[in-house]
């Protein structure tokens, strides 16, 4: 249907007949003259409608509008350029050409649009009904082409360092970890249920015993949790596993293949090893495990400094075992009262009672503007001015509680902070970072017991077994778990597994998990193991995260081609739906209605 696409043609085109399809673009009426910009994935192309070239397809024209279909046939001319005019447009490709029509086929006729498709809507749920029209803006179109040149060179990539690509079922089992499963009903067994995959984690670990050695797939997860502008109910994964690997294996691996994803994806060259800190290190300077580290306002611990301060919050966490710490904004003392609420109810939200600071308006204490500043001695002032570099200007925020809250609301306050202050504003760097040795446990409050900090298959670092096995248990027990970082957001993680079946028990054990439970839940993997399991280990990268950070998007729905809403809705098919209720009785379920609230009219 067409000779050329509607970026290809240039000067050297210059009196050939052509054929072009695709959607109109722009119409524009200079004189009877009718200027057509024709427009597919490719690009755009000008084409030319007068009258003295063909009346009948000059006459068509006329009718034209945005978004129809039509085929032009045509001869390709040099745009004019001369001395005192110039038609050319050096922002087109093939802004030195035009096509000057021989013949006009009307494809397709559009009708009006929703929206226009030239502007940026800010109404996300018209977006979404219209989804199929939205992704011809030229924006979505690059994502989306964006995000099959990363799946693509994932591909290469890993079939050059030996992987194979292996599907694992959908269908699967639900196993009681991580988030809240998905859940298929089975028709030919009523009553029982399939479960929808959050990650292939137990399928990949399975290959291994199998002797695959190396597998890797582009696995899409499922996971019934509430949504973000980062998370969906249904994402796509990067997945590897690799036998008789190390962490270091791994690493290097996992680098070399984003180094080539950024390169083919992005054209950006990225460092080939990426700095790495442990996971305690990413909490204590920045809050976070998965720390931004594009500007400053790093963490100073005044724990030895405060903790005989008059000021009761801050030597009273000390007296308790916990700490002080405090960040410096520089320059950032004139903050509004306004935003001083806000990071005061972000810290509230975070668990804090409240958010200590000082507004250092001026060089002496008399100056700085604070509720407890006046309950601290010349010494204790001096020494937050020599700790923290406080100058004229600045804004100190304090943190104080137990380590891990403490470091958690002031990381949360340094971000909001951060962005209150633009200082990430026009920063394009990409950093990079590995956060190492995540906590094996973490000991939830309500249930009384310790939880896997990733999943119940995580292996602890070689130090740390020896307490596994012997049961004795706590939060300093480390993982030899790992995070790859990009700007503050986690790409994704992995870990070297258990593939042994005692250390597999004691872990269970660990998450008070009965033998008969993981006979029942995990049977077939624990056999597995009995049967010569070898030492492997591996990474997910969140395919939808890497891509919205290569296309500089701030929502991984902006990189997905049909996504729900925050809702989980989408709202193109109107899913999810109610459906026939005979497919309900053939399954045998029955679904209970919502009572109806019954309003009685006041007597009298």
């Amino acid at each position: 249907m067409r000779t050329h696409h509607c970026n290809e043609l240039r000067s050297s085109h210059v009196g050939e007949t052509v054929t072009l399809i695709g959607w109109v673009n722009t119409v524009r009426d200079q004189g009877g003259v009718i200027f057509v910009d024709l427009r597919d994935r490719e690009g755009v192309t000008q084409c030319v409608f007068r009258p003295e070239e063909s009346p009948e397809a000059a006459t068509a024209s006329h009718k034209l509008r945005d978004e129809d279909v039509i085929q032009v046939v045509g001869t390709v001319a040099a745009r004019l350029k001369t001395d005192t005019v110039d038609t050319t447009n050096d922002k087109l490709a093939t802004g030195q050409i035009e096509v000057v029509a021989k013949q006009l086929v009307m494809v397709n006729k559009a009708e009006v649009l929703p929206f226009q498709l030239d502007k940026e809507l800010s109404n996300e749920d018209l977006r979404m009904r219209y989804r199929y029209l939205d992704i011809r803006r030229p924006r979505m179109t690059h994502n989306l082409r964006t995000r099959h040149r990363v799946t693509k060179t994932t591909r290469d990539y890993l079939d050059e360092q030996g992987f194979c690509e292996v599907e694992t079922p959908i269908l699967s089992k639900s196993t009681p970890e991580g988030a809240r499963d998905f859940l298929v009903p089975s028709r030919l067994q009523p009553g029982s249920f399939y479960a929808l995959p959050q990650a292939p984690q137990q399928y990949k670990q399975l290959l291994m015993v199998g002797g695959l050695e190396k597998y890797f797939q582009i696995a899409k997860c499922f996971r019934d949790e509430d949504l973000r502008a980062d998370r969906q109910p249904e994402f796509t994964q990067i997945d590897i596993e690799a036998s008789f690997v190390e962490q270091e294996d791994i690493i290097k691996l996992v680098e070399g293949l984003i180094g080539r994803i950024f390169k083919e994806a992005r054209g950006a060259e990225i460092p080939a090893n990426f700095d790495r800190i442990t996971w305690r290190e990413a909490m204590d300077v920045y809050g976070s495990d998965k720390p931004d580290r594009r500007f400053g306002l790093n963490f100073v611990d005044l724990s030895e400094e405060l903790k005989d301060c008059e000021f009761r919050v801050f030597s009273g966490a000390v007296a308790a075992g916990g700490v002080v710490k405090a960040i410096n904004a520089k320059g950032f003392a004139d903050i509004s009262t306004g935003q001083i609420d806000k990071l005061t109810k972000l810290a509230q939200a975070a668990g804090a009672k409240g958010l200590a600071y000082i507004q250092a308006r001026g060089d002496d204490r008399e100056s700085w503007r604070s509720p407890f500043v006046k309950r601290m001695t010349d010494a204790e002032v001096e020494a937050l001015r020599s700790k923290l570099n406080i100058q004229a200007g600045d804004l100190i925020l304090f943190a104080a509680d137990q380590w891990e809250p403490a470091c958690d609301v002031l990381g949360r306050v340094r971000l909001e902070c951060a962005d209150m202050q633009n200082l990430l504003e026009g920063n394009e760097e990409l950093n990079f970072l590995w956060v190492t040795e995540f906590p094996l446990l973490a000991f939830d409050e309500e249930s009384g017991r310790y939880v896997a900090v990733h999943h119940p298959f995580t292996r602890p670092l070689k130090e740390d077994e020896e307490k596994l096995l012997k049961g004795e248990l706590s939060t300093d027990l480390r993982a030899q778990a790992y995070d790859v970082v990009l700007n503050g957001t986690e790409l994704g993680g992995g870990s070297i597994r258990i593939h042994e079946a005692p250390l597999q028990a004691a872990m269970f054990k660990a998450l008070g998990i009965s033998d008969e439970t993981a006979a029942e839940e995990f049977g077939h993997i624990l056999d597995a193991f009995r049967f010569g399991a070898p030492p492997h280990g591996g990474l997910a990268l969140g395919l939808d995260r890497l891509v919205m950070l290569i296309c500089n998007e701030q929502s991984i729905r902006e990189v997905m081609a049909f996504p729900k809403n925050n809702k989980g809705s989408d709202l193109m098919s109107q899913s999810p739906a109610e459906v026939d209720p005979k497919q309900l009785r053939d399954l045998r379920i029955q679904v209970q209605k919502k009572p109806v609230a019954v309003v009685t009219a006041p007597q009298g």
